[in-house]
């Protein structure tokens, strides 16, 4: 009975994302960081900061279309779309080489086209290393149907 318990747990983990095998926690954590500046840097309108990290071939997902990195920090620039604040609910990782994925649920609070809106969102950011530094490689915008998601 103990086996069956410990097996329960380890497969209840590994579905639910919380365990990824070979997986360091200060790369984790190193990605969460980075994610939570880069919604600063989104609300502040950083876009220097923003270009930085934005690989030069990144894909943006959003509710109205996809886009790639100068479209993106042109939008920020202009305030097309300014992402004021985001309340993250949850998040999860996982480090597959030099790849990063990260899961937020988010609340985001956003001026979009003159208009202030708040939807829930679970987004997903992909980061990829190269030289030593990571790179957003793609953002992508799916909205829950409810906030509770």
């Amino acid at each position: 009975m103990n086996i069956k318990v410990t097996l329960f747990g380890l497969l209840f983990c590994l579905a639910s994302g919380q365990m990824t095998l070979a997986q360091a926690p200060e790369t984790d954590k190193e990605i969460m960081d980075l994610s939570r500046k880069k919604w600063q840097w989104m609300a502040d309108k950083q876009a220097d900061s923003l270009a930085q990290l934005f690989h030069d071939e990144a894909r943006f997902v959003h509710m109205g279309g996809t886009w790639g990195k100068d479209r993106e920090i042109a939008i920020i620039r202009s305030g097309g779309i300014h992402y004021k604040q985001a309340d993250i609910h949850e998040v999860s990782t996982a480090i597959l080489g030099d790849t990063a994925i990260l899961w937020n649920r988010i609340t985001l609070l956003a001026v979009v086209g003159g208009n202030e809106v708040s939807n829930p969102f679970m987004v997903t950011e992909v980061y990829i290393k190269e030289a030593d530094r990571w790179k957003l490689a793609n953002l992508s915008f799916s909205k829950l149907l409810t906030q509770g998601g």
